[in-house]
C-alpha cells in the first residue's frame, strides 16, 4: 500500500512538473504572420491587458533602398482588444519595456511602444550614421502603424516624452494622416545647432537672487576642487564608476551643467543651494542630487551617442556661458557641448531641417497637444504657436521636464481633456 502510495504522489509530481502548452491566441497567430516580424516573445503585463509581447520588426537601414540593408527594431506590445484606440509610444531612446503610459490609462486603450533606431536592442550591424536622421526614423514608425492598422480598427494617438517627444513631431510632420492626435510631451523645437534661446531663459528664469544664488554655487563649488575631486575619486572606487573624462574635465562639466539640470528637472528649490562657505561635501552632495553623477559616465556617453550624433546634424542642442567662471575653468575653455559626439561620426549641421519642421508645424500641424512645464529649461525652444491650426499648447507653471497631464489642475485639465475628446470623439473617464 505504502508503495503504491508513494508512485502515486511521484507520478503527480511528475505530470505537475510539466509545462502544459498554452493554445495560441489569435493576435499571437496574426503577429507570426506578418512576414515583418522576426520574433514574438511574451512578456509580463498588468490585469488590464489581456497580452503583451516583445517583438522584433525587421526595418530598410534605407527607406529609400527598401531592398537594401535590413535591421531590427524592437517594439512593446500591451492589447486589450482589437478596437480601442492605439496609443503609439515614439521613444527617442532605448525602449525601457513594457510600462503604460499616461495616455494610456486615461484612454483605456493597447499600446505599441517603438525604441528609436541605433538605440538600445534596435542597432543595425553597421553603425553608419548617416541613416540616423528624422526622416528614417519617421519612415520606421509610419512601417510600424500601417502594419498594426491590421489588426487595430480604432482611434490612434502618438506621444512620447523629450527626445521621444520630439520624435513624436517628426512623425507627424512626415506622416501627418498616420495617427488621429499626437501628444508630444515637454519636446523642444530647437532651430540652431547650439541654440542661443537657452541663454536667454536661464538669464531670466526664476528672480534674479535666485539666479545670483545659483552662479554663486558654482562658482564655489570650483574653487574647492581639490576636495571635492577627492570626493569624486570616492564614489568612484565604491561604487565602480567609469567616468568619461579625467576629475578636472568631470568636475568642470557638472559645474557648467548645473544651471540648465536645477530648472530642468526641479529637483532642488532656491533655498536649498548650499551658500558659497558650506563644506565641500555639503556641495558636492547638492550637486550630486540637482546634477546625478550617471551623466558624466561612460556608460551615459554609451548610451546617448547617438543621440549627440542627431542633435549636432539636425535637431539641436544647446552650449554654456563660460564668462561668470572663465577664472576657475582648467580644462574646458570652450562652451561647446560637441565634444559629446562620438568621435567615429561625422558632423554636418543642416539648419533647414528643424526650419522645416518648425514652419510645417505652425502652419499645418492639426490635432496637436503640446505639454510643457513652465521652469523646464527645454521650454526655452517649445513650439511658439502661431494660430493658423488647432494646435493647443499648455504650459504647467512652475512645471519641470517631468511635466505630464496629471500635474494640470482646474480649468487647464479640463481644457485637455475637452480637447482630446473632442478630436477622439470618446468620452475620457475622469
Amino acid at each position: 500500500m505504502r508503495k503504491k502510495i508513494y508512485f502515486f504522489l511521484f507520478a503527480l509530481l511528475f505530470v505537475n512538473s510539466l509545462v502544459v502548452p498554452q493554445s495560441e491566441s489569435s493576435l499571437l497567430k496574426k503577429l507570426k504572420s506578418f512576414k515583418e516580424i522576426s520574433d514574438v516573445t511574451p512578456v509580463k503585463h498588468d490585469t488590464t491587458f489581456s497580452e503583451a509581447y516583445e517583438i522584433m520588426i525587421t526595418q530598410p537601414l534605407d527607406h529609400n533602398k527598401p531592398y537594401g540593408t535590413k535591421f531590427k527594431q524592437r517594439i512593446f506590445l500591451l492589447h486589450k482588444n482589437d478596437i480601442s484606440p492605439v496609443v503609439f509610444v515614439t521613444e527617442g531612446y532605448a525602449a525601457g519595456g513594457n510600462y503604460s503610459s499616461e495616455l494610456t490609462r486615461m484612454l483605456n486603450s493597447n499600446q505599441i511602444i517603438v525604441e528609436h533606431r541605433y538605440f538600445g536592442k534596435s542597432l543595425p550591424q553597421k553603425k553608419d550614421w548617416k541613416y540616423l536622421n528624422i526622416k528614417q526614423a519617421a519612415a520606421d514608425h509610419h512601417s510600424i502603424v500601417q502594419l498594426f492598422k491590421k489588426i487595430y480598427k480604432g482611434k490612434w494617438i502618438s506621444t512620447g516624452i523629450s527626445k521621444g517627444g520630439q520624435t513624436t513631431l517628426y512623425f507627424k510632420r512626415f506622416f501627418p494622416n498616420d495617427v488621429d492626435v499626437a501628444v508630444p510631451y515637454v519636446a523642444p523645437i530647437n532651430i540652431a545647432q547650439e541654440d542661443p534661446r537657452i541663454y536667454m531663459f536661464l538669464n531670466s528664469i526664476g528672480t534674479e537672487e535666485c539666479r545670483e544664488k545659483i552662479k554663486k554655487f558654482q562658482r564655489a563649488f570650483l574653487s574647492k576642487r581639490d576636495e571635492i575631486i577627492k570626493l569624486l575619486m570616492k564614489d568612484a572606487e565604491s561604487g565602480n564608476i567609469k567616468f568619461a573624462w579625467d576629475y578636472d574635465f568631470v568636475l568642470e562639466y557638472m559645474t557648467l551643467e548645473y544651471s540648465f539640470a536645477f530648472w530642468q528637472w526641479g529637483q532642488t528649490k532656491c533655498e536649498d543651494i548650499p551658500s558659497p562657505d558650506a563644506t565641500a561635501e555639503q556641495l558636492y552632495q547638492h550637486m550630486k542630487k540637482s546634477n546625478p553623477l550617471y551623466f558624466f559616465t561612460q556608460k551615459a556617453m554609451d548610451d546617448f551617442g547617438p543621440f549627440y550624433v542627431q542633435a549636432y546634424n539636425e535637431i539641436g542642442y544647446y552650449s554654456y556661458d563660460l564668462s561668470p567662471f572663465k577664472d576657475l575653468l582648467k580644462e574646458i575653455k570652450d562652451g561647446s557641448n560637441i565634444m559629446l559626439v562620438p568621435k567615429d561620426a561625422k558632423i554636418k549641421y543642416d539648419c533647414s531641417v528643424m526650419q522645416d519642421v518648425n514652419n510645417w508645424l505652425q502652419k499645418y500641424g492639426s490635432n496637436i497637444l503640446y505639454i510643457y512645464g513652465g521652469n523646464d529649461t527645454w521650454s526655452a525652444t517649445s513650439i511658439q504657436l502661431l494660430g493658423l491650426t488647432n494646435a493647443i499648447k499648455m504650459v504647467k507653471k512652475g512645471g519641470s521636464h517631468g511635466t505630464r497631464i496629471k500635474n494640470f489642475e482646474g480649468e487647464e485639465k479640463e481644457k485637455i481633456y475637452s480637447t482630446l475628446e473632442n478630436w477622439l470623439e470618446i468620452k475620457i473617464k475622469r
